[in-house]
């Protein structure tokens, strides 16, 4: 498992780019996951960054990462004080469709093959399956 801290600053989600991009770099990266993968992790730490650590940056956000055969791992953890993920709005309901944010767990949920939400939400696990193709 890999490891990586940053400080909880909306720039360092260019961290998270790059880290996919690197991935998808690497050998047999299915190139039609990649848009799905950086999507919900760029939501994920997005919402670590923003909602869970408040844009403090004395506080990390903290991703950990792996390549499982043929599947990609990814866990998300902030520090702030988590939210009620199984009463989340839908955001393609009528009354939400105008409103600027909350599509972020939505799109995590759609995006990845798994994703769950542990810690009180201050920790979402995402995995990708068939990201990389069999050697």
């Amino acid at each position: 498992m890999q490891k990586l801290e940053f400080a909880s600053k909306p720039e360092n989600i260019g961290i998270i780019e790059r880290l996919i991009d690197e991935i998808r770099d690497g050998e047999g990266f299915q190139e039609d996951c990649y848009g799905d993968v950086l999507i919900a992790m760029t939501e994920a730490v997005n919402n670590a960054i923003v909602h869970g650590n408040k844009l403090d940056d004395q506080k990390l956000v903290t991703v950990e990462y792996e390549i499982r055969t043929q599947d990609l791992y990814f866990k998300i953890a902030d520090y702030g004080a988590g939210f009620d993920f199984e009463n989340v709005p839908d955001p393609t309901s009528p009354e939400n469709l105008e409103k600027p944010n909350g599509r972020g767990v939505f799109l995590m949920r759609q995006l990845a093959d798994e994703c769950e939400f542990s810690d009180l939400g201050r920790v979402v696990e995402l995995t990708f399956k068939g990201v990389f193709q069999p050697a």
